[in-house]
């Protein structure tokens, strides 16, 4: 049996100052004007309006006590749940009139809380770590640790957890004989570079520019080609509960980005000098595919397990390559050096950083056509995305900045200095912070 209720009307802004608990006023008074009861109706009420009133109330009480950006996007998440269903309640609804004042009422919440709570905070410097590194990447687990890669500087990969503790240093010695690579003897070093994490968080997965010991020459460079046969290259696998690599993977020459696709079927890494891109078999620990693609392929972004985009850096375009049959498509003339790749969360856009232009492009994957871009900085390096898809965080390597960037227009909100030669960024979704690796040797930490 449905009760009728007489309904209380507030004025927004008093609304408002109650659903956002955190740093309300100490006292609100209105005067309430109570509504007339409403005669009752043989109109049936539909369910679309009640779970709207659901969604609502799980809006506000997240409101109540949200302490984060993330509580308020979850607490975003209800009230645009709550908008679509109550645009879908039929006029024969016995609460038909009802859902339209509720819609404007629910729109005016949604759109104070965008403005207040998730576009008008800024980034804040929250931490500097320095010590013995150079980092050319940092990487978030997804499960609160992060990965800095040191290359041939230091020769080892640091880790910290979030509250900014390294939790340990891994030397990059590896004996590459343990692993099946019976013609190198003794021990070997690595040079690492990026990492990527299996979608359980338990493996990682980090390149190495170049090896060192029995068996490597060891003069591989940024001007490169297949035809200069540089030394093939390895991939560790490390253990994230021990923390020790466990495994090494052959690949190709000077391998550079790292991607796990999210079924955990495939790991790629992108070969800066064999120009070409190694499909690696995680339950196999073996490379089961070498894709050629052209110069310098770079960052890689992968797509219901489905398309594996890639940037070629010697170019103006981007690949993708089909993870069924490994056949390739192109999205062409995307810009000047397309470096790093992030895909929105609902796969219909795709980010390119322009390390040759100074810009960051806005793909739309349906029709494959550039449909933004906006200037960062001085070569845009490395990029992430925040876990709702609203903004981009981008590492602009001669500018010494980072650069926040709304993507619904494509509007650069924020720019930040930062410490010398920044080259790598990642960002915690369940923190809000982003960390900032610099080649100069330091690792920041922005809280937005």
């Amino acid at each position: 049996m449905l009760v009728t209720l007489p309904l209380v009307f507030l004025p927004s802004s008093v609304i408002w100052f109650r659903y956002l608990a955190v740093d309300q006023p100490t006292s609100v008074t209105a005067t309430p004007t109570l509504a007339p009861s409403p005669k009752a109706s043989s109109k049936p009420t539909s369910e679309t309006f009640n779970k709207a009133l659901s969604q609502a109330n799980q809006a506000y009480v997240i409101g109540k006590t949200a302490q984060s950006k993330q509580d308020w996007q979850k607490a975003a998440t209800h009230w645009k749940e709550a908008i679509s269903l109550l645009k879908t309640v039929p006029k024969s609804d016995a609460q038909a009139v009802i859902s339209q004042q509720k819609l404007v009422e629910y729109q005016q919440q949604l759109g104070y809380l965008i403005k207040d709570r998730l576009t008008s905070q800024g980034m804040v410097l929250v931490k500097t770590i320095t010590g013995d590194i150079s980092p050319k990447s940092i990487v978030h687990s997804g499960k609160g640790l992060f990965f800095a890669q040191n290359m041939m500087y230091r020769h080892s990969i640091t880790v910290y957890d979030r509250q900014f503790k390294l939790v340990k240093t891994i030397p990059d010695q590896v004996k590459l004989a343990d692993s099946g690579y019976t013609r190198y003897s003794g021990t070997q070093q690595g040079s690492p570079v990026e990492a990527a994490f299996s979608p359980d968080s338990q493996t990682a997965w980090v390149s190495n520019y170049e090896m060192y010991g029995d068996g490597f020459s060891s003069n591989a460079d940024d001007v490169c080609s297949p035809e200069q046969n540089h030394d093939q290259s390895f991939l560790y696998r490390i253990n994230t509960q021990g923390l020790t690599i466990d495994r090494a993977v052959q690949v190709g020459a000077v391998p550079k980005y790292v991607a796990t696709t999210p079924n955990n079927r495939y790991v790629l890494a992108s070969n800066w000098c064999s120009w070409d891109v190694s499909v690696i078999d995680p339950a196999q620990n073996t490379e089961v595919r070498r894709i050629p693609l052209g110069p310098y392929p770079r960052g890689i972004a992968i797509a219901d397990n489905q398309i594996a985009y890639v940037a070629i850096m010697g170019s103006s375009d981007v690949a993708a390559i089909n993870l069924t049959d490994f056949s390739v498509n192109w999205l062409r003339d995307i810009g000047n050096a397309p470096r790093h790749l992030n895909l929105d969360p609902a796969g219909r856009y795709l980010y390119a950083t322009l390390n040759g232009e100074g810009q960051v492009a806005k793909i739309d994957l349906a029709t494959q056509a550039v449909v933004a871009k906006v200037a960062t900085g001085s070569a845009p390096r490395s990029m992430t995305i925040s876990g709702d898809g609203q903004f981009l965080y981008v590492v602009n390597y001669d500018s010494d900045t980072i650069s926040k960037v709304r993507t619904a227009d494509m509007q650069m909100v924020q720019a930040i200095a930062v410490n010398p030669a920044p080259i790598g960024i990642t960002y915690d979704n369940d923190t809000g912070q982003v960390w900032v690796a610099a080649y100069s040797g330091s690792i920041q930490v922005f809280q937005d």
